[in-house]
């Protein structure tokens, strides 16, 4: 299954936003209203819970300087990856996509598509608030 969030456009470097992704505390600030929990495990590690799901480890998996940054799930029960394509425009702004790719049965990908499109939309609307 292979979702992508709207573009959106952030007025602040490529430079800037590849930094602030690359700080997994940073995530809190990305967040929607309704999560339950969020706690850093360590520098590459955090565990989030949003209302009504169950929780999720993300890891850093890896970065490409100021234009890529790849979370993966810590847990093999449910295999994916989250990245941050960020895209500079100019030199005080820039274009971000998150794109959400996982293995899914046909039944949980019915069940979780449209939470998951609405979590990584919010995602990248509240990118502005880095």
């Amino acid at each position: 299954m292979n979702l992508e969030s709207p573009k959106v456009t952030v007025e602040k470097s490529a430079a800037y936003l590849f930094n602030a992704l690359s700080d997994v505390k940073n995530f809190e600030i990305l967040m929607p209203e309704n999560i339950a929990k969020f706690e850093v495990l360590g520098d590459d590690i955090f565990n989030f819970g949003l209302s009504g799901m169950p929780e999720i480890k993300l890891r850093m998996r890896d970065k490409t300087p100021n234009s890529k940054v790849i979370l993966a799930a810590a847990s093999d029960k449910l295999p994916f990856t989250l990245t941050a394509n960020i895209n500079a425009l100019n030199d005080e702004s820039s274009e971000v996509q998150l794109q959400f790719e996982g293995e899914f049965n046909p039944m949980m990908a019915m069940m979780i598509k449209g939470p998951i499109t609405k979590f990584i939309e919010t995602l990248a609307v509240n990118m502005n608030k880095l």
